[in-house]
């Protein structure tokens, strides 16, 4: 039987390559990629996040996902517009790490919840920052160059 199916699957390659189908194909007369480099076991999770454009992050553990997001906290709230916004994304991040602590996976790093009080003086310190740059920047530009104001006058005024 799989003789029988292997010699079907030869004839019809056999007649492709008759038709010319296998002619032109792109990356005919050129080595494989990758070859002469050390063999690596994750090769296709490499490329796929390459090829997607996703983040290496997603390969790391948990915790050590973790404890990045942590590190990352201020410069993902830099840009939300109130306190109660920063405060929310805190609290989101800190139920993360509570339902890690409570069934931890993985390597046992320590990762401790962020502290809201701390990451909201942080931000107000950046916005005010951010402001007082602004108001110095706005202060050491030029004004609209207007010319000498025409006094308006009625037409049927002479």
């Amino acid at each position: 039987m799989s003789d029988r199916w292997e010699a079907a699957a030869e004839a019809q390659i056999r007649t492709a390559q008759e038709r010319g189908e296998f002619d032109n194909l792109p990356g005919a007369g050129k080595p494989l990629p990758g070859r002469g480099t050390p063999y690596d076991e994750s090769w296709w999770i490499k490329s796929f996040l390459e090829r997607e454009k996703l983040p290496s992050d997603l390969l790391l553990p948990t915790p050590l996902l973790l404890r990045r997001r942590i590190e990352r906290v201020p410069d993902e709230v830099r840009d939300l517009p109130t306190e109660a916004a920063v405060r929310a994304y805190v609290a989101d991040l800190n139920r993360e790490v509570v339902a890690w602590l409570r069934n931890p996976t993985g390597p046992q790093v320590v990762v401790r919840p962020a502290n809201a009080d701390e990451v909201v003086a942080g931000w107000r310190a950046d916005r005010e920052r951010a402001h007082a740059e602004a108001v110095a920047a706005a202060r050491s530009a030029p004004g609209p160059q207007h010319g000498p104001r025409r006094r308006w006058q009625w037409p049927w005024r002479a």
